[in-house]
């Protein structure tokens, strides 16, 4: 990749969402932002290498994508009927104030993350807009055909039009009810950043994991009395805070128990430490933990082990079985075996496995974490079909190299 071709894609990482915001607020259409931005991308394609790059990429894009989507208007033969359409829809009218945080990003995952779209469709239109995800990469995300997932993008920007959802940020007496949708788009761009599921990608994508940091302390600011808010940017601290021991200097992912701890982050892991501590107070009074505290809860416990040795696997999986009470789904249930493995060995974790086969057969980390387990017992025919179907499945570089060297390691 030459240099000019770097940088435009650094640029599309760094400035999509933000691109992408601000042409919404300025022209109040979801299709035209997006239209207008990616035309902006591909003006840079083939510009940038013969101009060179400009002083300021960021400023550039703006621009052009700006003068673009001014000239799609033009070109719209009822021009001044959708002026005034998104003059009523998305005008200027004063909101009622939350506080003082006025950030576009903010107010785009408010608008794709509405209660009046489908919640599989609010993940797929956020992960796009905010994330800059491709189709492909979000159906490879969720498990679905890049067709099913296209329609689930174009379904939400339609309804977002057709019930005139307004681009601005939701009263406060609406934030409850509106936060638990953003709290889960948030998480799924975080995941997606830390093991991005592309080929094509990085490995690690910092961007979407710092931008889903940023966009929940955001959240965290307009209510911080809620507990799941302060539980997700827990989980995302703590779990931030070991990425750049999760890579080796060869691209391969080094799993937590080889992971060299003194590169962990020691301010982000207090960071997150000091919001489960207080979240735990919380509990002893009385408040029930969601999903998010609990999931931090048990990155609390990986942190606070000097070595993999000492890990707390007792306390880990009575934090999963909480979890499976508050969210019993199979990759939770997949977690919660690997824990049983410490406790109670690998032959006790496969059999809950096994019985999994059905709804994770097309997950990658199913036949992975079946792979180990097989491996742990010396059935090494049985552990490389599972790496090969782990391997075919997977999409992290990272991650393929990890698996690809656990299964030649075989015997």
């Amino acid at each position: 990749m030459s240099d000019v071709e770097g940088a435009i894609s650094q640029a599309y990482r760094d400035e999509w969402a933000r691109l992408v915001a601000g042409l919404t607020r300025r022209f109040g259409n979801l299709d035209l932002a997006e239209e207008a931005a990616a035309e902006a991308f591909a003006t840079a394609v083939t510009r940038w290498p013969v101009d060179g790059l400009p002083p300021n990429p960021g400023a550039w894009l703006t621009t052009t994508a700006t003068r673009k989507g001014i000239d799609r208007l033009r070109r719209e033969s009822q021009r001044d009927s959708k002026h005034e359409e998104a003059r009523m829809v998305f005008g200027h009218a004063p909101t009622e104030s939350i506080g003082a945080i006025d950030d576009d990003r903010l107010r785009l995952l408010f608008t794709c993350c509405h209660p009046a779209l489908a919640m599989e469709n609010r993940v797929a239109l956020t992960l796009r807009m905010i994330g800059g995800l491709t189709v492909p990469e979000i159906a490879h995300a969720f498990l679905v055909p890049e067709n099913t997932m296209g329609q689930r993008i174009t379904r939400a920007k339609a309804k977002i039009k057709a019930a005139r959802i307004p681009y601005r940020m939701p009263s406060k007496a609406d934030l409850p009810d509106r936060v638990a949708g953003v709290l889960a788009v948030l998480f799924l761009i975080f995941n997606e950043g830390y093991l991005a599921t592309s080929p094509e990608s990085s490995p690690v994508r910092a961007d979407l994991t710092a931008e889903a940091i940023r966009l929940t302390r955001l959240i965290r600011q307009l209510i911080p009395e809620s507990g799941e808010v302060a539980g997700l940017l827990a989980f995302m601290l703590l779990t931030e805070a070991r990425r750049t021991a999760r890579i080796s200097e060869h691209g391969e992912l080094v799993p937590l128990d080889e992971q060299d701890r003194a590169a962990w982050e020691p301010e982000l892991i207090a960071e997150g430490h000091q919001l489960v501590r207080e979240r735990l107070i919380a509990a002893a009074a009385g408040e029930a933990p969601g999903r998010y505290q609990i999931l931090a809860a048990i990155g609390a416990v990986h942190t606070s082990a000097r070595d993999f040795r000492e890990t707390d696997w007792s306390q880990i999986l009575a934090l999963y079985d909480q979890l499976a009470n508050a969210d019993p789904s199979p990759i939770i249930a997949l977690n919660r075996a690997i824990a049983v493995a410490e406790i109670d060995g690998p032959a006790v974790a496969l059999t809950t496995v096994d019985r999994l086969e059905k709804a994770l057969n097309g997950y990658h980390a199913f036949h992975a974490t079946r792979a180990d387990l097989l491996r742990r017992l010396g059935r090494n025919q049985d552990a490389r079909a599972a790496y090969d179907t782990a391997l075919d499945l997977a999409g992290n570089t990272a991650e393929t190299a990890h698996l690809a060297r656990r299964r030649d390691r075989l015997r």
